[in-house]
């Protein structure tokens, strides 16, 4: 391995101790760097709480299922109950629906003869 001089870390360490514009100027930019480095996560959590907050107030969940979707739809993609701000542009009332939670689905097995002559 090529290591460096002792020479050079001696250099560095002189150049960090002795108050000297050059070691001035290290010690501002470990200093920047550090900074740096340890509010690049503040302002990244800052972002994204900020976009989750704004996603949050274009969401409008369904009063039929609970699902959620955007505010510029009209119908829920889940159980196509019309929202009730959509209502209004698409001409078509929320009372006319009738939510999924009231809804009851039959379901009856019935056998099933199949000819094996054809």
């Amino acid at each position: 391995m090529n290591r460096p001089p002792a020479v050079l870390w001696i250099a560095v360490v002189l150049l960090l101790l002795v108050p000297t514009a050059a070691g001035r100027l290290l010690l501002d930019l470990a200093g920047g760097l550090l900074l740096t480095l340890l509010a690049l996560p503040l302002i990244l959590s800052g972002l994204g709480w900020i976009g989750w907050k704004l996603l949050q107030s274009r969401m409008i969940t369904c009063t039929a299922c609970g699902a959620t979707g955007l505010k510029g739809a009209g119908v829920c993609s889940f159980c196509g109950t019309p929202y009730p701000n959509a209502a209004d542009n698409t001409g078509v009332s929320a009372a006319q629906s009738t939510p999924a939670r009231d809804l009851t689905i039959d379901v009856i097995a019935q056998d099933v003869d199949v000819d094996s002559d054809s």
